[in-house]
C-alpha cells in the first residue's frame, strides 16, 4: 500500500513540476498554439471550400493540426529536460521509472488538451461549424491519450540523438497512423451525425490502441531510458 502511494505521489510530482515550469516559461504551449493556429488559418484562407465540403474535411484538418502541434510539444518537453540536465536528475532519483513515464505523459496530455480547447472555438468561428459535441470531445480525449502515450515513449528515445527534431516524427507518425485514422473517422461520424453503430468500431479501435500502447510503454520505458 505504501509503495503504491509513493508511486502515485511521484507521478503527480513530476506532472506538477512540468506544469509549474511551463507556467513560468510558457515555451511549450506557446509553440504548440502558434503552430496550431497557423495551420487552421492557412487551411481557412488557402482552400476556398463550400460549406458542405468544409464539413467533410473538418475532422481531417483538426487531426492534422493536433498531430503536428502535439509532436512539437512532445519534442520540446523532453528536449528541454535534456538540455537543462533535468532528465539525468530524474533518472537518478529514487523513484520508479514507470512513474516518470506516467508523469510526463499526463503533463503532455494536459498540454495537448489545452491546445485543443483553444483551437476548437477558433476553428468553429472560422469555418462556421459546430464542434461543441460530447462525442467529438470523447474522440479528442481518446485520440490524445493514445498519441501522447506512444509519443512520450518515442520522444524519450529520440531525445538522445542529435537529429531528435527530425527523428521523432519519423518514428511517431507510422506508429500513430491507426489512432489518427480512427480519430478522423470517429470525429467525422459525430460531425455528420452518423448512427452510433457506424462510429462504435472506430471508438473501439481508439480504446484498444490506448490500452495496448499505454501498457507496452509502461513496461518498456525503463529499458528505453537506460539505453
Amino acid at each position: 500500500m505504501r509503495e503504491n502511494t509513493r508511486f502515485w505521489r511521484s507521478m503527480l510530482a513530476i506532472t506538477w513540476k512540468d506544469l509549474a515550469l511551463e507556467w513560468r516559461s510558457r515555451e511549450i504551449l506557446t509553440a504548440m498554439l502558434v503552430f496550431a493556429l497557423l495551420v487552421i488559418f492557412i487551411f481557412n484562407y488557402a482552400l476556398e471550400l463550400t460549406p458542405q465540403t468544409r464539413s467533410e474535411v473538418t475532422a481531417g484538418v483538426l487531426w492534422v493540426t493536433f498531430a503536428f502541434a502535439g509532436t512539437l510539444g512532445l519534442n520540446r518537453s523532453l528536449s528541454v529536460e535534456k538540455d537543462r540536465g533535468c532528465l539525468d536528475g530524474l533518472l537518478l532519483a529514487p523513484v520508479d521509472r514507470s512513474a516518470i513515464y506516467l508523469g510526463k505523459t499526463l503533463a503532455n496530455l494536459i498540454f495537448m488538451l489545452v491546445v485543443a480547447a483553444i483551437v476548437l472555438p477558433i476553428y468553429s468561428l472560422l469555418y462556421n461549424t459546430n464542434l461543441f459535441l460530447p462525442g467529438l470531445a470523447l474522440v479528442i480525449l481518446l485520440g490524445a491519450i493514445g498519441y501522447v502515450a506512444v509519443g512520450t515513449l518515442l520522444s524519450s528515445m529520440a531525445v538522445q540523438a542529435r537529429t531528435r527534431d527530425m527523428l521523432l516524427p519519423v518514428l511517431l507518425f507510422p506508429i500513430a497512423i491507426p489512432i489518427l485514422l480512427a480519430a478522423v473517422k470517429a470525429s467525422s461520424g459525430f460531425l455528420q451525425a452518423l448512427p452510433f453503430e457506424e462510429i462504435s468500431p472506430w471508438l473501439n479501435l481508439l480504446v484498444v490502441y490506448d490500452v495496448i500502447f499505454i501498457s507496452v510503454s509502461f513496461m518498456v520505458f525503463e529499458f528505453v531510458v537506460e539505453e
